[in-house]
């Protein structure tokens, strides 16, 4: 996780690609449209890397593990 960073003066605090001003949910949009890795480095964002993409999707995967699910049955 440490490629991800959140700063509450960039981009309002949405969790971004340390170093850069590149949010995690653009680069997941991105891979939602079916950009490879390869792709959103050339057209998109040419500053990442691979591992960076790869660490917004464990981002993701980690903040859905720890979210609390309550279900309310009518």
């Amino acid at each position: 996780m440490d490629r991800i960073a959140v700063n509450p003066q960039i981009h309002f605090g949405k969790p971004c690609i340390a170093g850069t001003r590149v949010t995690v949910q653009s680069v997941l949009e991105l891979l939602n449209e079916g950009l490879s890795f390869n792709n959103i480095i050339q057209e998109y964002y040419p500053e990442l890397e691979i591992s960076d993409i790869k660490a917004c999707l464990e981002y993701a995967i980690a903040l859905i593990a720890a979210e609390d699910i309550n279900l309310v049955f009518a």
